[in-house]
């Protein structure tokens, strides 16, 4: 078998991969440190125990979980609230069904996809989706997703989250949130966490992207619910020992790092407007938080081309779909980064 190869990171690059590629901040690195630490997966954590009560106590609910990963938040939400042959219902672009359906492979569960417009269900159509009779199989979970990533971070009206949860709570039927990027939403919104938590049962959030956290994830809902969701991580492999260490910086992430994220949305807007004003050949969504999409069909070259030329210039993208490059804002990205961004982008157009 060949070994797989990775092109290293140029130097002083405009990382515009993802916010995933965020470093934990010096108050993190003095956090972890200090922190107190047990055996989590024996008989806890105390520093991981005061992030998810934290967490769950920000989004209304009575108990958090930390995970590895928002994948496997979303992957125990699931599992503790459906039984196998049953379906989850997710707007047709959600995370959770195009990058994560192989949890399905786990669950026993259908994915039931609702088309929407920027990663809002239809209602109607959800409706439709509701209904029991006949040869339909049981629903047992609805999932939205906020901020939307296949949408461009694009965020749920309250409105329509409201919406939602009714429908499917007037059912007895669960919501769960794919809150990875929710304090975009929130900062977006100008609200709380939990004024967005409150129309779904159970909530993920990432805490390595914009939040700048190193690692890891928490679940939060009822509190039954996380038991049986904290079980089934340890079956996943996913429960682990000292981690204290990396829960303390997700307690910081969430203790601090919400209100900067303003600074990512202004550096995404910076970057559309740079790009749309280059030629109509290449044209920029309007972010609403901190992911921008660049459309490159008119360009005249691939994506593939664009990724490699860009990173020549010195600026990392990532295609996203056939003609679509995503670029995602954080907090090491400056106005002089977008700048410099915009430049290669223009460099690159007028080589093409």
């Amino acid at each position: 078998m060949t070994e797989q190869t990775f092109a290293p990171r140029p130097a002083n690059a405009v990382d515009l991969r993802s916010d995933t590629v965020t470093l934990p901040t010096e108050a993190m690195y003095e956090r972890m440190r200090g922190a107190p630490i047990g055996d989590d997966a024996l008989d806890g954590d105390p520093t991981v125990r005061e992030l998810e009560a934290y967490v769950a106590a920000q989004l209304g609910k009575q108990a958090g979980l930390f995970v590895p990963s928002c994948t496997m938040a979303n992957l125990l939400a699931v599992l503790a609230q459906t039984q196998r042959n049953e379906q989850v219902i997710l707007e047709s672009t959600a995370h959770m069904y195009t990058s994560e359906r192989g949890a399905a492979t786990f669950t026993g569960v259908f994915y039931h996809c609702v088309p929407g417009a920027d990663g809002a269900m239809d209602l109607n159509r959800l409706e439709e989706a509701l209904l029991t009779e006949g040869m339909r199989l049981k629903t047992s979970l609805v999932a939205m997703e906020t901020t939307h990533n296949n949408a461009g971070g694009t965020v749920l009206p309250l409105d329509h989250m409201r919406s939602v949860y009714g429908m499917a709570n007037s059912r007895g039927i669960s919501v769960h949130l794919d809150g990875a990027r929710m304090y975009n939403a929130a900062v977006a919104l100008g609200v709380t966490p939990l004024d967005i938590a409150q129309h779904a049962d159970t909530v993920s959030l990432c805490l390595s992207k914009g939040l700048s956290a190193p690692v890891g994830a928490v679940l939060a809902g009822p509190r039954p619910l996380l038991a049986k969701a904290r079980t089934l991580r340890r079956m996943l492999g996913g429960a682990q020992r000292q981690a204290g260490i990396m829960g303390a910086a997700g307690l910081e992430a969430v203790q601090t790092m919400g209100g900067r994220l303003a600074e990512d949305h202004a550096t995404a807007a910076r970057l559309s407007e740079g790009l749309n004003r280059l030629h109509p050949r290449l044209s920029a969504t309007v972010p609403q938080t901190n992911i921008v999409q660049v459309e490159t069909a008119d360009s005249g070259m691939g994506n593939a081309q664009w990724v490699q030329a860009l990173a020549a210039e010195g600026v990392l993208t990532r295609p996203w779909g056939v003609t679509r490059l995503r670029c995602v804002t954080h907090r090491h990205i400056g106005a002089a980064d977008i700048d410099r961004a915009v430049q290669a982008f223009g460099r690159v157009l007028q080589a093409s």
